[in-house]
This record gives C-alpha cells, sequence and structure tokens, in this order.
C-alpha cells in the first residue's frame, strides 16, 4: 500500500454541472483521501457548484471550469493544456461528456478511469461498465461513483455517504437567524422544497399544497420555504392554496442569501420535504431525514439515495401507475411531464406523506 500511495501523488477528479452531482461525486475525493492520504487531490467543477465542497478537508483544491471554456473551443484547448501542466497521476472522470473526453484526452495522466461508453473506450486506462440495477439502498447515483474506484483495488472501508462540512460561525449565524424570525418556539423546523429546479421538475402548486396541509395537521412544524428568487410567484401560488391554519405554519421571511446560507440553515433544520434537486441532496449530505417528491419523467432508481423507508423516503408516479412507463423514454415522458403530473395525485401518497411528518 505504501508503494501505490506513492504512485499517487496528484489525482484529479472531473464532475461538471449541477450541485447534486458535485456532491455526489465528492465521495471519490473523501475515498481517495483515505487511500492515499499523502496525494494533491483536486476536483474540477463549476464555479456555481463551489460552494457545497467549503471546507471538505479532502479536496486539496478545486478548480473552477471557467465559463469561457465552456463558450470557446480555443479556451477549452487552452484550459486543458494547463489541466495537462500539473502533472496528474491519476484522473477520474465522473462527467464523461465532450468536455471532459477534451479534458482527459489532452491531460497526459498516467492512469486515467471513466465509464465505458462505445467509442470512447480508447480516452481512458480503466473503462467501467455503468451499472443498470443498484445492489444496495445506496442508489445507483452513488453505486455508479463508487464503480469507478473498483479499478484502484483500494485497501479502505469505503465511505459511500456525501457530506457538507458547516463550520461553527456559520451554525451560530443560522441560530441567530432563526431566533430573529421566530422559530424557536418549540417546533421542529421543515425545509419546504417547494419549487423544483424547472417547471417539468415541480410538483403543481394545487397538489403541494394538499400535501402541506396534511403536514400542518400534525402541529409539530415551522415550515420554510425554499425556492429561487424567479419562483417567488409559484411559491406564493403554493402559499394561498394551502388552508389558513398551514399558512400560519409557513415562514417566508427566512430565505437564503446564498448557497452557503442555506446549507448553514438546512443544518439546523430536522428535515426537509419536497420535490426532488438539489436541496434534498444537501439535506441527505447533513443527515437530514427527506422525503422526495420525483419528476414523472426523472429514473428515480438513478437518483433516490439512501432510502429507507423512514429517514428517507420517496414517490415517484411509477409507484403507483406503471402503464406510462412500458414503452417511454425520460425524454418523451419530460415532453409530457405537466399532463404526468396531473396524474400523480397527492391522494395516493398522502399516508407517506403523514407518517413521515410524524415520525421524524
Amino acid at each position: 500500500m505504501q508503494e501505490v500511495s506513492q504512485l499517487m501523488k496528484r489525482i484529479l477528479v472531473i464532475q461538471q454541472k449541477m450541485i447534486g452531482d458535485v456532491l455526489l461525486s465528492s465521495i471519490l475525493c473523501n475515498n481517495l483521501r483515505k487511500a492515499y492520504p499523502d496525494a494533491e487531490i483536486d476536483y474540477l467543477v463549476h464555479e456555481h457548484t463551489i460552494p457545497v465542497l467549503a471546507g471538505n478537508p479532502n479536496i486539496s483544491r478545486i478548480i473552477p471550469f471557467p465559463r469561457p471554456a465552456q463558450e470557446s473551443a480555443f479556451r477549452l484547448l487552452a484550459f486543458a493544456f494547463g489541466i495537462r501542466a500539473q502533472r496528474y497521476d491519476l484522473l477520474i472522470d465522473a462527467y464523461s461528456k465532450l468536455e471532459s473526453w477534451i479534458i482527459t484526452a489532452l491531460s497526459g495522466a498516467g492512469r486515467k478511469i471513466s465509464y465505458k461508453k462505445k467509442g470512447r473506450e480508447f480516452l481512458y486506462t480503466d473503462c467501467v461498465p455503468v451499472l443498470e440495477t443498484a445492489a444496495s439502498n445506496l442508489g445507483l447515483a452513488i453505486e455508479r461513483r463508487l464503480s469507478l474506484l473498483s479499478p484502484l483495488n483500494l485497501r479502505i472501508a469505503v465511505d459511500p455517504i456525501p457530506r457538507l462540512f458547516v463550520s461553527s460561525d456559520e451554525k451560530l449565524h443560522a441560530a441567530s437567524l432563526f431566533e430573529t424570525h421566530g422559530l424557536n418556539n418549540g417546533k421542529k423546523n421543515l425545509m419546504v422544497s417547494v419549487a423544483g429546479s424547472e417547471p417539468a421538475k415541480t410538483y403543481p402548486a394545487d397538489y403541494m399544497a394538499a400535501l402541506l396541509d396534511i403536514i400542518s395537521d400534525t402541529g409539530r412544524f415551522n415550515m420554510l420555504f425554499n425556492y429561487l428568487p424567479s419562483q417567488e410567484a409559484f411559491a406564493h401560488e403554493v402559499f394561498k392554496r394551502c388552508r389558513k391554519t398551514t399558512q400560519q405554519q409557513i415562514y417566508f421571511g427566512l430565505h437564503a442569501a446564498s448557497l452557503r446560507e442555506f446549507i448553514a440553515i438546512m443544518s439546523c433544520c430536522d428535515g426537509i420535504f419536497g420535490n426532488d434537486g438539489g436541496a434534498i441532496n444537501m439535506a441527505k449530505a447533513l443527515d437530514k431525514p427527506a422525503f422526495t417528491i420525483y419528476s414523472p419523467w426523472i429514473e428515480k432508481e438513478v437518483w433516490a439515495t439512501l432510502e429507507d423507508g423512514k429517514r428517507f423516503v420517496s414517490v415517484h408516479l411509477k409507484d403507483y401507475c406503471f402503464a406510462p412507463y412500458r414503452n417511454a423514454k425520460p425524454p418523451d415522458l419530460k415532453k409530457q411531464a405537466a399532463l404526468y403530473y396531473r396524474k400523480f395525485y397527492p391522494q395516493l401518497f398522502m399516508d407517506s406523506v403523514s407518517r413521515f411528518a410524524r415520525e421524524i
């Protein structure tokens, strides 16, 4: 093991795009640090996702993928040659799309690992088959990432759980916000992911309101709405459709001004409920109970991580109505997301919501 560690002095992990993807792929950095404690472990990500990596002691350097390199082939090549100059011993490409293929091809890394994709095998020294079925409740999104470590034959106990790191100052700041907004009233604090990242990932307003009424009936929660500024009108629409007694338990004033502030606030909450997205992934990385509503076109078997039916619960239209899924593929389902959402009646899983709200 000592000899292998010396061979891996510089490591690069690549994961572009969304917050949830970057957070999940950070488990590669966490486990590589256990295996190679003295290595330089760098993580290449999109700049807007960097806040979910703050404070992670397993990452030596976060490398932002600059926007000019995303928009210009010439600048992408220049960036890739800059990566080459770092002389990495090992590169793990968890993204495996055109941008990362170019970076990999020019990296000069001695060992290059990614998923097996037809016509791309020549780019990598190790190509790992893409898992099609989950072997545990970790979910395919996590199991696929961990499979990228298999060619290394690491002699460690693998830690499969994504983690967020919150400083004591951040927690104190969040606690002061709770105090200012009157949330220290003896009730639990539930984050509500009231809107998804896009309309095709957002449960209808009237249906969401009906579920929040169910949660309200327990009398156990202050509910904090999480949404983007562009989604404020939708959030207010949900609020208006809730019963008056539910509205009295919803707090609009406490709204995070940044992604790090959201993480700090989430760390002081007792759980999260609502649409699938980055907020759910962050809550799980903070070990907070989560109830997730997946869009009808999303592949739940891939993204439903750590499901145990108690602390981590999720629902999908396919759980109750299989007919639309016999021949349709996700792109086709996405085009009709609004139609299929209307078939995803809250009555189908109200009992599950009620049980979650009583037990967390």
